[in-house]
């Protein structure tokens, strides 16, 4: 049963990151509750912002947050990129946080801190959630940083090709992990291939969507088939479909694929993108996806 909510709570937060000036706000609920809760952070794509990503989902994101009843909170923190962009690990990506050198897993780390200290946040409950080149930043934490997070949420990105990958190697950490992503993202290839903005400013080359979820299923020691199903259609005028994609197998983290058959590139829900990314599918809703995924409650 969903957790009872307080009006949500916006408070910006400012934290120095070698020598930067970093930002984020953290929507709550406003009300005391006990501590031991969950969190969600949320990374923009590549020329947004955290206020531009709330609007383009309709605030979705927003209702994962919860207190009230006695139950342990959830919040959810939307980080700023370094001038709109995230030093993702591509290797050629070229944004403006790669060519500075921007630590961005210092400056996820420090989130997850102040959360913890601030609203009582459980270390051992922070998601990431991240779309294109936020996705990428998710990514990136999957691999480098896997002890801040209980998952990984990526949409409309994929893992870089290993000649893109600027990461050493690092053992392997276990993780569920969700993707979803469109067959017509116009950006990001569903079939994997090089990123771009229309053809221009190449961010390198990444693998296919199915691939990028058996990479982090044999991650996670999975050595078991995939299963696919189709998800129920849930508006009849909406020409795009969804499926489902499981890797699972007993005592290792699931991970899972919602392909989007007709879906641009943009984060599925009943708020569109721009046109010019490609349809926004309601056939699905992201965020309860995620919830569903980990086992968050909605609010």
């Amino acid at each position: 049963m969903p957790a009872p909510t307080a009006p949500a709570r916006l408070t910006d937060h400012v934290l120095e990151v070698q020598g930067r000036r970093r930002t984020f706000t953290v929507v709550d609920a406003g009300a005391d509750a006990v501590r031991g809760g969950a969190a969600v952070l949320v990374f923009h794509g590549s020329n947004q912002t955290t206020a531009g990503l709330r609007r383009a989902t309709g605030r979705a994101f927003d209702e994962l947050v919860t207190a009230g009843g006695g139950v342990a909170p959830t919040v959810v923190a939307y980080l700023d990129g370094y001038r709109r962009s995230w030093h993702d690990g591509r290797a050629t990506a070229g944004l403006a946080a790669h060519r500075a050198g921007v630590d961005d897993v210092a400056f996820t780390a420090g989130v997850v801190e102040a959360l913890v200290a601030e609203h009582g946040t459980d270390p051992g409950r922070v998601i990431a959630v991240g779309f294109s080149n936020g996705g990428q930043m998710v990514i990136r934490l999957a691999h480098e940083a896997p002890h801040l997070l209980a998952g990984a949420v990526v949409v409309g990105a994929g893992q870089p090709v290993p000649e893109d990958w600027a990461l050493p190697p690092a053992p392997a950490v276990p993780l569920p992990v969700l993707l979803v992503h469109g067959t017509r993202d116009p950006l990001v290839p569903y079939a994997g291939g090089p990123a771009s903005l229309w053809g221009f400013r190449p961010r390198g080359r990444g693998m296919s969507a199915l691939d990028t979820a058996a990479h982090f299923a044999a991650r996670n020691g999975i050595t078991t088939a995939p299963v696919t199903r189709d998800q129920p259609r849930r508006d009849p005028a909406d020409p795009t479909s969804v499926t489902r994609t499981d890797f699972s197998q007993a005592g290792r983290p699931p991970v899972g694929l919602l392909t989007v058959h007709g879906g641009g590139h943009t984060v599925p829900g009943r708020h569109a993108f721009p046109r010019v990314m490609g349809r926004t599918s309601r056939q699905l809703d992201t965020h309860r996806a995620v919830a569903e995924f980990f086992g968050l409650p909605l609010g």
